[in-house]
């Protein structure tokens, strides 16, 4: 089988390797679907502040095998499959602070998610890190759980009205989920930024206030004329653009709260006024990936039809073009979401 790895800088290699041996706890997945994401993007290209280089972590699929001691799964079930699972009873866990947990960086798929077929560990099974989709869920729908279910966390950190303002900077897949988070939890005023024509117009389309390019020299006045001149509630910092996180400071309201949801460059520094974030005593708070308790809170919202995410899937490719679609997610000059397939799909 075949099965995509970070070779090098800028490098992804698809190899044939051994199919996965599957021990006795553990389930065997065959891919229909796994979304490319920004992680994925700073593995490649960047330098990746976590441990783990495996690529593809939002994959959907079909058991095609269980170990004799697994009792919940059968052959046939279509899932989705986180790929971090936490202990739930550490102290990071006890706290709330489940992504933080030593077993959740420690826990990953075999190979990866970008492969025909990967092995969902036991400890991942017997711990919540795989859920049965329904059937009229697409693979694709299923692959975009992971994404969203992070977005869910950081939301889940703020403190929102009903009629509140949002500004979102970096507006790529995670950001205009965020937008739909936005509708969902009742927000008014909704500002896009970002320096892709492509993107921002593509934001246009879901109903939000504006949607303005990141070097708009007019975009705190902009703000200003639609906040009663306090600035936005929220700010949500969905890009690894430290940029935006100064236009965030400056763009937010007094008492406003800003989230730092996007993937930073390791060892990225950033030169801040400390003095406006206090006198403006903002809230900053960072929010990294997602639990499983996010994760089914983000799969009854694509269930349910509040969170729309097939609308913003604008590319397929096949597993074998792996390296072509990361580069072309890299790129990010006419696309949204970018989903790998399966060329062996089981229907």
């Amino acid at each position: 089988m075949i099965a995509a790895f970070v070779k090098g800088p800028s490098e992804v290699e698809i190899r044939t390797i051994e199919k996965p041996i599957v021990n006795s706890g553990d389930v065997l997945v065959k891919m229909q679907a796994c979304g490319v994401c920004g992680s994925d993007l700073e593995k490649i290209y960047g330098k990746y502040t976590q441990p783990s280089m495996k690529l593809g972590h939002e994959p959907s699929g079909i058991v095609i095998e269980v170990g004799q001691s697994v009792i919940n799964f059968k052959k046939g079930d279509r899932v989705f499959v986180h790929h971090h699972v936490p202990c739930y009873s550490c102290h990071y866990c006890l706290h709330g602070n489940e992504t933080m947990c030593k077993k959740y960086s420690e826990t990953n798929l075999l190979p990866c998610g970008l492969a025909e077929e990967f092995v969902v560990p036991e400890w991942n099974v017997s711990h919540g890190g795989i859920i049965r989709i329904p059937d009229f869920m697409t693979f694709e729908e299923a692959a975009m759980i992971e994404p969203l279910a992070c977005c869910v966390r950081s939301w889940k950190k703020i403190k929102v009205t009903k009629g509140d303002s949002i500004a979102i900077f970096g507006i790529g897949p995670t950001g205009m989920m965020h937008v739909m988070l936005s509708k969902v939890h009742g927000l008014s005023d909704i500002f896009c930024f970002d320096v892709n024509n492509f993107r921002l117009n593509f934001a246009k389309k879901f109903g939000i206030t504006d949607s303005i390019k990141s070097t708009d020299s007019d975009a705190y006045n902009k703000i200003l004329s639609k906040t009663q001149n306090r600035g936005v509630d929220v700010a949500i910092v969905a890009t690894g653009n430290l940029d935006a996180v100064t236009q965030a400071i400056e763009f937010v309201r007094k008492g406003g709260t800003i989230v730092l949801f996007g993937v930073p460059t390791r060892d990225a520094k950033l030169s801040v006024d400390m003095s406006k974030v206090y006198s403006k005593e903002i809230t900053i708070t960072p929010s990294y990936a997602a639990s499983d308790h996010d994760t089914l809170d983000a799969l009854k919202l694509i269930q349910e039809g509040k969170a729309d995410v097939k609308s913003m899937i604008t590319h397929k490719f096949d597993l074998a073009d792996s390296h072509n679609a990361l580069e072309y997610a890299h790129q990010a000059n006419d696309s949204m979401k970018i989903i790998i397939t399966n060329s062996e799909r089981l229907n």
